[in-house]
C-alpha cells in the first residue's frame, strides 16, 4: 500500500495533539517496574514501540518478540538480566541485524548470562536472570546512547552500584541527560564527572507520572510551518522547557522564520516571516532523530547543508544516511557522505535524477515516512510506500496532516 501526498494551498492552520514522548515513555515504564510502583504510568505514547515493551513487561511469558522496537530490545535486555528465570528475546529480521554485543558485553561483565541464539553479536539472545554485582566498566561514548540509558536505569538495583567512564566523544548526549533527569525524579543520585557516570546502589521511590508531549513528533510540524508561507499551529502538551534534548529545535527553526512561544496548555507556532539560512550547517550529535526532518527541509527550500554527528543513525530502524541518499536523490538532489557520520549537499537539482512522482521507500522506518510528507507544502508530489510505519511513534499522523488541509489518497501497490 502507498499514500499519496500533496497540498493545494500554503498556509497551515490548526491545533494538534501530539502523541506523547515515546522516550519518556519507555524509560519510566522500566523504571516504574524497578520501582515496584503502585501508580500506572499516565498518558503513555500510544506508538508501537511502547506498547510492546509495556506487554512485555506485563507478559506471563518468558519469550519475547519486540519486531522493530530497539528501544525495548535494549531496555528489555538489561532489565530481565536480573529478573530470576530463564527468557528469550528476538525481534524482526530488520532487528537481527542490528548490533547488541556491546550492551551484552557489559552485562555479561557485570555477572549477567547471556548467550546469542543464532549469529553472535546480534539477537535474538537467551538470557538467565541472575544476581548482578556493580564495578566500573568502560563503554565508547558513540555507541547508542540506549545501552548507556538501558544500564543505567538498572545501576541503582545492582549490588554496589555501577560506574560507567565513556571513552571518546559522548554521542545523543541529552538522552543520557533525559535517562538521568528522570531517574532523578523517582529519587534516584548520580554524580557525572568528566566523562563518568556514578549511580550508587540505592532503591527508586515510586510516584504518580505523566508523559508529555514528543519533540521528534513536534519536528514535523515545525518543518511543515518552515515549508508553509504563512500560518500557525497549537501543539498540544508540548514545553519548550522540556526534558527532552530535541527541544532545542525550537531555536533552530528560527532560521526559517518560525517562532515558538509557551501557553499554558502547549506551544503556539507561527511563521512569522518567510526567511532561510544561505546554508546550514548543524552537529545532530546530540539529536540525532530530527536529522532527517532537516534534509528534508533543506531539499525542499533548496538551501545546501553540511550535517554531521550522524554515525548512530546507520544502526536505526535502518541506515538512515544511505536511506537519505537513496531517496532524495529521487527529488534530484545527490547527497554525499564526505566523512562517516556526516551528510552534505551543494543544492543543486539535477534533473536526470529526479522523478517526476517519487515513490519514496520507506525501509521500516517511522521517521522517513514522516519526514518526507510535509515537502508536498513546497509543491512536490509524492508517494509514501509503507506509510503505516508512523504507528511505530506516531499512529495519529495521517489524519492529523488531513485536518490541516493535506491530500492523502490511498494507492494499492
Amino acid at each position: 500500500m502507498r499514500y499519496q501526498i500533496s497540498i493545494n494551498k500554503n498556509k497551515i492552520e490548526g491545533q494538534i495533539k501530539l502523541p506523547a514522548s515515546k522516550s519518556i515513555s519507555n524509560r519510566v515504564l522500566i523504571i516504574n517496574a524497578l520501582s515496584y510502583s503502585p501508580y500506572p504510568v499516565q498518558n503513555l505514547s500510544n506508538s508501537d514501540d511502547t506498547k510492546v515493551l509495556l506487554e512485555a513487561l506485563f507478559s506471563n511469558q518468558n519469550k519475547f518478540d519486540i519486531g522493530h522496537a530497539g528501544t525495548a530490545m535494549r531496555f528489555l535486555t538489561a532489565f530481565i538480566s536480573k529478573i530470576v528465570g530463564e527468557w528469550e528475546i528476538t525481534g524482526s529480521e530488520r532487528m537481527k541485524q542490528r548490533p547488541i554485543k556491546i550492551l551484552v558485553d557489559a552485562l555479561n561483565e557485570l555477572g549477567a548470562k547471556i548467550e546469542y541464539l543464532e549469529k553472535e553479536g546480534f539477537p535474538p539472545l537467551k538470557i538467565f536472570g541472575s544476581h548482578l554485582k556493580g564495578k566500573t566498566i568502560e563503554l565508547d561514548g558513540s555507541v547508542s546512547s540506549q545501552y548507556i540509558s538501558a544500564l543505567l536505569m538498572l545501576a541503582p538495583t545492582i549490588e554496589n552500584g555501577l560506574a560507567i567512564n565513556l571513552k571518546g566523544n559522548i554521542t545523543s548526549r541529552s538522552y543520557i541527560e533525559l535517562t538521568l533527569k528522570l531517574m532523578g525524579k523517582f529519587g534516584v543520585r548520580h554524580e557525572w564527572k568528566e566523562n563518568t557516570i556514578y549511580v550508587p546502589e540505592q532503591k527508586y521511590f515510586p510516584m504518580d507520572f505523566t508523559v508529555e508531549a514528543d519533540w521528534s513528533g513536534a519536528s514535523y510540524w515545525y518543518q511543515m510551518l518552515a515549508l508553509a508561507q504563512k500560518g500557525d499551529v497549537f501543539l498540544e502538551n508540548l514545553k519548550l522547557d522540556s526534558l527532552q534534548g530535541d527541544a532545542n529545535i525550537a531555536t533552530w527553526f528560527e532560521q526559517f522564520g518560525v517562532f515558538s512561544e509557551q501557553k499554558k496548555e502547549g506551544v503556539l507556532l507561527k511563521k512569522m516571516k518567510s526567511v532561510q539560512p544561505e546554508r546550514l550547517t548543524i552537529d545532530f550529535i546530540e539529536n540525532p532523530d530530527v536529522a532527517q526532518t532537516f534534509a528534508c527541509l533543506c531539499v525542499a527550500k533548496k538551501v545546501p547543508f553540511h550535517f554531521s554527528g550522524l554515525k548512530t543513525l546507520k544502526i536505526k530502524e535502518t541506515d538512515r544516511i544511505a536511506a537519505l541518499q537513496n531517496e532524495l536523490a529521487k527529488f534530484g538532489a545527490s547527497l554525499t557522505e564526505p566523512k562517516h557520520g556526516e551528510l552534505e549537499w551543494d543544492g543543486q537539482i539535477d534533473l536526470q535524477l529526479k522523478e517526476e512522482t517519487p515513490i519514496v521507500k520507506t525501509y521500516h522506518d517511522h521517521r522517513m515516512a514522516m519526514a518526507f510528507a510535509p515537502m508536498a507544502l513546497s509543491g512536490l508530489q509524492m508517494e509514501i510506500d509503507d506509510p503505516m510505519v508512523v504507528t511505530k511513534s506516531y499512529p495519529a499522523f495521517w489524519e492529523d496532516l488531513k485536518n490541516v488541509g493535506f491530500e492523502v489518497v490511498e494507492i494499492q501497490s
